[in-house]
């Protein structure tokens, strides 16, 4: 009997450093963290050649491990533009290599991440560093906060998706009795 697992990859995106990590979980409900690490640009390279660079390591990733969904950290407003236009320009080179993959996107904002993993959305960054350690049984706590943020994403994708997942199910299923069922109404109407 092979047992069913779940792969994810999750993603803290920034220009200058992206933290990645790959978690499963299994039938029984047990998450755990395969690999995990830093996607760094400098800032002496081009625009052009550092979303370049950020796009082949994730194409090698999703080759590599090849997860089932992949969970990304929702844009929150930054306060410097421009940061939050190198942001929103490298999230979109790892939409793009993740699309071409044909891989699912879920997007989380921090305030739920950290809901998720500590249990408050005001959590600092050592509180979800402990958390993620604690939650994965790990002998310390992944680093830098870029790649530890990258795992706890993927910790409340593994913890919230099959729920999501059910929702999505009985949502669709009820909206296909609704359309039936006017259907049919309207079918004895024009009787």
């Amino acid at each position: 009997m092979t047992e069913n697992i779940t792969t994810v990859l999750g993603i803290d995106p920034g220009l200058d450093r992206t933290g990645w990590a790959i978690l499963t979980r299994n039938a029984r409900s047990v998450l755990s963290l395969r690999a995990c690490g830093l996607i760094h640009t400098g800032a002496e390279q081009e625009l052009p050649e550092r979303l370049e660079y950020i796009y082949n390591e994730f194409q090698k990733l999703l080759q590599t491990y090849a997860p089932d969904q992949v969970a990304m950290e929702q844009n929150f407003f930054l306060k410097r533009a421009i940061t939050m236009a190198n942001t929103v320009q490298t999230r979109g080179v790892i939409i793009l290599a993740c699309q071409q993959a044909q891989k699912p996107i879920t997007f989380y904002p921090p305030k739920r991440v950290k809901l998720m993993i500590c249990g408050t959305g005001t959590a600092d960054k050592k509180q979800v560093q402990r958390m993620v350690q604690l939650t994965l049984n790990l002998n310390k706590a992944p680093s830098p906060d870029d790649t530890a943020d990258a795992v706890a994403i993927g910790i409340c994708h593994l913890k919230t998706a099959p729920l999501n997942n059910k929702l999505n199910v009985k949502a669709a299923f009820l909206a296909k009795l609704k359309a039936a069922q006017e259907a049919q109404i309207k079918k004895r109407i024009k009787k």
